[in-house]
Formats: C-alpha cells, structure tokens, sequence
C-alpha cells in the first residue's frame, strides 16, 4: 500500500521496506501492524465481509509482509508460505504429470530432493544443467517442458545465471521460469524486472534475518499464474502463522543496512582466504576470479554475504575446520546476524549422492559460510585459528 501523497516509483527501497504493506493500524494508530492471531473473522451477513473469512486463505499480517516483498521484488503481487520448501511445493503444484522441468545443477538440496524423491514418483520429470549456460539450457528443452528453475547464485557454488537470458528464452518458448533469489535478495537483484515469471525466497534467510522464525514467499506480475498459485496456497494450506509473518515484516525494516553490512564482510572475508596458503579456492561472485564476475556486476547491484571455499585437504580436514571455529557458528541454513560455517557435502547437500555431488563440482573439501555482521577482524580472527588448529 502506497504512502497516500507520494509516488510509489519515487520512493527508494530503504523506505519501501519500513513502509509498503504497513500503514499504521486504522483503529488504533500503532506504528506496527498488528498480529491478527485470529483463524476466522465474523460475518455482516452470509459472503458480507471485510475481504477476510479464514485466516489460512488470507490474514492481515499475511497481507502486509506479501504485499511489502511483492513491492520490494517490483511485482505486483506476493504470496507467503510456512517455509520456503512449502513455497517450492507450491510452485510445483502448478504443474501436471508428465511435465517436464530443467533445473540448475547446483542447487539447494533440499530442493534437489524434493524434485527427486517426491515429485518425480509424481510423473514430473526432471534434467540438471550448468544454467551459467543458456545454451545447455536452450538443448535441454523438450516439447513436454514447462518450467526452468535456476537459482543465482547458486547454492553452495555461488555460480551466476544471465537472468535476462533465461527470461527471453523461457518467452519464446513459452514456459514459465522461476528464480530463487534467496542469496542475492531483491535488494542486490530483481529477476521480476529482469523478465522473470516467478521468484521464490525462503524468508527464513535474510529476509528474515535474525535465525527466529522460518518462511517462505513467492512474487509475481504474472495474473494468471498468481491466480493458480493463490489458489493452492489456500488449497494445500502451508500458510505461515501472523506471528512469523510480523517477524519477518520487522526483519525486512533493516534488511538494506543488514545487507550492506554482510557484503562488507563477505568481501573481507573472502580476499582474506584468496591469499591463504592452505585454501585451495574461493568462490565469492565479488572477486574478479570468479568465472561470471562481469554478469553479476551487470545483473547485481551488490553480492551478498555467502562465501564457499576449498581447503587444500581432504574431507576430514574440511569437517575438522569446520569444527574448530569458535565464533563462527556450525549449524545449517544462512543469512542471520550471525556467522555460520558448514559443510555442504555432509549437511545441506547430503541428500545429494556423492557421485553427483562431485561431478557437479561440489568437493569433498567444500566449505560454505555465512558471513554475519559480527566485527571483521573478529571473524577473520577465527577463521585464522582454525587453521592453526587443524
């Protein structure tokens, strides 16, 4: 929702994310929306309402954050789920048996299994590219497909897809595609101004913001496919509670300083271990070595706070260090305030059979972190005794 007396296009997005989707509470003047921890909502008379009836088909808090990540992404509409695994499932639901989807080969794994272990017994079919290729993309499509699914950067090997490209592909063809853009986040990258019919975050992540509540969230300008993915996100029902969704709302006021703060870091971080004896590789999209560097300046306007790299060792080494940090946090998932380090290939990626892993050039010795807004120096601090420990 508009401030009333201003442009919305004039607005800048540091405003948008403390304003859009929150204006203060017409009945009593809060400042912050309000948690409308309520399942149903009284009637006029039979169909006479205030535009709620249920709260798993629509909720005032819920309207607020959807509308708020739908500005922020420059879409006309958005839909909030309980997790971003639910939003995938929701997306998927729009499709049929015997459809066929292309997919980024470096992707998170839990979504990786969900397309193999649950939607492929459902006669979905799926193929695996390097989408930094539009060509491998464009020889994959089939007369059956109907969805390309890419993230980027990627997840954990942060490599780069030319969002516009894919767009004008999928148009031509006549497929819908879809961009996760959990890592980049809409406020280093907008896929939906990019051309993009779909795009997808797990709200858990930096949206988020502070590892307190998960979520997932979907936006798109597309009419017709936000009616079909409204329609299962009432029908299947994975619905975030009003509480999450005020916490993501009050996550997202500082989401800009957040990600500043986090790129900042990320690049310290990751020119600190390029010149490290005992690191094989960085991967960070902000480092002129990496591979797409040209294309993420071009489709980015910053490169957020992931960073992977290879310890030149074995896998025992890699869990070693992993396990020897002390300020850096060993646990899964991304984007709070603070730091995490793991191991892909034994945690978030595990689902993915070894074999497959490493042909996707995910190593053994892969090592991904977070990089949270802590003190540098304190981080590089710790990342320096691990090396001295193990």
């Amino acid at each position: 929702m508009p401030i009333p007396g201003m442009k919305e296009q004039t607005m800048k997005f540091e405003t948008r994310a403390i304003h859009d989707g929150q204006p203060p509470d017409s009945a009593s003047g809060a400042i912050t929306t309000p948690i409308y921890q309520t399942s149903t909502y009284v009637q006029d008379g039979v169909g006479n309402h205030k535009g709620y009836e249920y709260s798993r088909t629509d909720n005032p808090t819920r309207t607020a954050l959807q509308e708020c990540i739908a500005s922020l992404e420059g879409a006309k509409h958005g839909l909030s789920f309980s997790s971003g695994m639910s939003a995938v499932s929701t997306v998927m639901n729009t499709l049929k048996s015997g459809d066929h989807v292309i997919a980024s080969d470096d992707l998170y794994g839990g979504t990786y299994r969900l397309f193999e272990k649950v939607y492929r017994d459902y006669g979905l079919s799926f193929d695996y590219v390097n989408s930094s290729d539009l060509k491998l993309i464009e020889n994959a499509i089939r007369p059956t497909t109907r969805l390309v699914w890419i993230e980027t950067p990627t997840n954990p090997l942060l490599k780069i897809t030319d969002i516009s490209g894919v767009a004008s592909l999928c148009r031509k063809q006549g497929i819908v595609s879809c961009v996760d853009n959990t890592f980049a986040t809409p406020y280093f990258q907008r896929p939906i101004e990019l051309g993009i019919d779909i795009v997808l975050h797990s709200v858990t992540k930096y949206l988020g913001g502070h590892a307190d509540t998960v979520g997932g969230a979907i936006v798109t300008s597309d009419e017709k496919l936000f009616e079909r993915l409204k329609f299962c996100q009432n029908a299947v029902g994975g619905v975030p509670g009003p509480f999450d969704c005020w916490l993501v709302l009050r996550g997202i006021k500082t989401l800009a300083l957040r990600m500043e703060r986090h790129q900042q870091n990320a690049f310290t971080v990751a020119r600190w271990l390029e010149s490290h004896a005992r690191v094989r590789r960085v991967i960070y999209p902000g480092l002129k070595s990496h591979p797409q560097h040209d294309l993420a300046r071009k489709q980015m306007t910053g490169f957020g706070g992931i960073v992977s790299f290879e310890l030149d060792g074995s896998e025992q080494d890699a869990i070693r260090f992993v396990e020897t940090v002390r300020l850096f946090s060993l646990a899964e998932s991304l984007g709070g305030v603070e730091s995490l380090i793991e191991h892909p290939g034994r945690m978030t990626h595990a689902s993915i059979p070894a074999e497959e892993r490493r042909s996707r050039g995910l190593s053994d010795s892969l090592i991904r972190i977070s990089v949270g807004i802590e003190h540098v120096e304190d981080l590089i601090a710790d990342l320096d005794q691990a090396f001295a420990n193990c």
